[in-house]
């Protein structure tokens, strides 16, 4: 997983990011939910850190940033991502980016 920068609406919802040194607008609406790690595949017990929620998981649809259009380009392609953040540490990665088709 590649780790990346995220900005936030008031709300808490991902509206821009940054992957390797590319900006990303947030287009559509965001959609959540959340998962367990399998901690268990690692450790003999939970650890004392983690609580009953693990990551939280959001697939967003974004366009490419560039300073003349702010994501709004629509010769950019679309572009489906789907964003972790570690419930216990903050950090963000992302789990997978695919191109829309036409």
């Amino acid at each position: 997983m590649e780790s990346l920068t995220v900005s936030l609406s008031p709300e808490g919802v991902p509206v821009a990011f940054t992957v390797a040194g590319d900006g990303w607008r947030v287009t559509e609406e965001a959609v959540r939910w959340y998962e367990r790690t399998p901690w268990w595949e690692t450790a003999s017990r939970m650890p004392r850190e983690h609580g009953r929620i693990d990551v939280e998981v959001w697939q967003l649809q974004a366009r490419q940033d560039t300073s003349r259009h702010r994501g709004n380009n629509t010769q950019q392609p679309l572009v489906t991502f789907v964003l972790v953040r570690d419930q216990n540490t903050g950090e963000w990665s992302v789990r997978s980016a695919a191109e829309n088709p036409d």
